[in-house]
């Protein structure tokens, strides 16, 4: 099965390495070409953690990115010269979309601040990946990362592609919702696990949980808006894709795995 990873990070940081030695796995780039040649993983979407220097978005051939907006580019004299380097992100081909972070930064998606680059987006015709749900520090504010706010900006832009981060977990029902009303909201499913998963034990285990997302899932009844994502290196690459094929019916997986991330990042595979 030919597999789009639609969400991890590349990072040389310690921390990410001891996330990724935790989920069995080493934080190189060769290392996560080995395993994509051996999963059939023909692709990766990169979300940007990374300042806008163009110089620093250099990813291997196997993966795109988004440009990350998780900095101060939102403040006085910082603007406009956001603005700009975002305008010359996105006219690489090799940026697929930008990346927000509500949650770790104090803006709801539908705030101002970020209206400059959601234009921008519009403008080049590429998404808008929005961190929803659970952060992963105590210092981060989860009020501006519900999901249920990204009704306001697929609202006020409809002809903008917005993808939902991690189904909006733990919030699922209120994800459904806003997929449900908004047909330019897709979602991606990384970040659900972490670390070195038994899947079997899993499914014993948290079963009424993933009957949760299973249902919800099934209410938003549309899996053509549904891609598969790790938030690498937060996970165990084999046991995510064995947790994401348990939860998508199997005539979906084409379209989960690897279509609809190919579809809406216009990745041309």
């Amino acid at each position: 099965m030919k597999i789009i990873d639609a969400h991890i990070h590349l990072n040389s940081d310690p921390y990410f390495s001891a996330i990724a030695r935790a989920a069995g796995h080493e934080n190189s780039p060769e290392h996560l070409r080995q395993v994509y040649a051996q999963l059939d993983i023909r692709h990766a979407v990169v979300m940007g953690n990374r300042d806008l220097d163009l110089a620093r978005h250099q990813y291997p051939p196997f993966a795109s990115y988004c440009v990350g907006l998780d900095g101060s580019y939102f403040q006085g004299e910082h603007v406009q010269r956001s603005v700009e380097l975002v305008r010359r992100h996105l006219a690489r081909k090799s940026c697929v979309g930008i990346k927000l972070y509500p949650g770790y930064m104090p803006y709801y998606v539908s705030d101002p601040a970020y209206s400059p680059f959601i234009e921008l987006a519009r403008e080049f015709g590429k998404p808008v990946a929005v961190h929803t749900g659970q952060t992963a520090t105590s210092s981060a504010w989860l009020k501006y990362s519900h999901p249920l706010t990204l009704d306001d900006a697929a609202t006020a832009y409809p002809d903008v592609q917005f993808i939902m981060c991690h189904l909006g977990n733990p919030w699922l029902v209120d994800a459904a919702a806003v997929l449900s009303k908004n047909k330019n909201v897709a979602a991606d499913l990384s970040g659900l696990l972490e670390g070195m998963v038994d899947v079997p034990a899993l499914l014993q285990k948290s079963s009424g949980y993933l009957e949760h997302i299973k249902t919800w899932l099934g209410y938003i009844g549309d899996y053509e808006r549904i891609l598969y994502g790790t938030d690498w290196p937060l996970t165990n690459i084999p046991a995510y894709i064995a947790f994401v094929a348990h939860l998508i019916p199997e005539q979906h997986h084409d379209k989960v795995f690897f279509e609809n991330a190919n579809r809406i990042y216009k990745l041309g595979l």
